[in-house]
């Protein structure tokens, strides 16, 4: 036990010394309304990520019960992947949905409605950051799904990704 209590911290400080030096860029897309983008590919890389979030914690789950170094470098690296995908997330719904495409509009229901999809996906994103378990990974996707029916008016017709 006190292996695994020393180990837990070490992945805790790579953790943090990892995030404390790793470079803070982002890869969104610029608010030039150049209409390379689609609203679908952003959809789909954000589905990807909640793929990648959902694979992240069952990976992390089976790593943390072995308990040896080389367990713990790998848990820390899905942790730090986790990280990352989740703020993909956030930075598209921030940066594309609420900067570029949800606009005010006459119908105030409709606007609100995408409103409230797009930050509901922000805190599921959040919120799958900080819980590891399947069911927070799952919220994540009917959140997308929820964005889609939204912003489209219909069902979401992805074909790589279950509904």
């Amino acid at each position: 036990m006190k292996i695994l209590s020393r180990t837990l911290k070490y992945a805790a400080l790579c953790a943090l010394a990892i995030s404390l030096l790793a470079p803070k860029s982002a890869e969104a897309h610029c608010q030039v309304p150049c209409g390379i983008f689609s609203d679908q590919i952003s959809f789909e890389t954000m589905l990807e990520a909640q793929e990648t979030i959902a694979k992240a914690n069952v990976q992390m789950a089976e790593l943390i019960k072995k308990d040896d170094p080389l367990s713990v470098n790998q848990a820390t690296r899905w942790i730090m992947t986790k990280e990352d995908h989740c703020k993909k997330i956030m930075e598209i719904v921030a940066e594309y949905f609420l900067a570029q495409r949800i606009k005010p509009s006459d119908d105030d229901e409709t606007y609100v409605k995408q409103l409230k999809a797009a930050h509901t996906l922000t805190r599921a994103a959040m919120k799958a950051k900080q819980d590891p378990s399947a069911e927070v990974a799952e919220a994540v996707k009917a959140a997308i799904f929820d964005l889609y029916r939204a912003y489209e008016g219909k069902e979401p017709d992805f074909h790589s990704h279950d509904k």
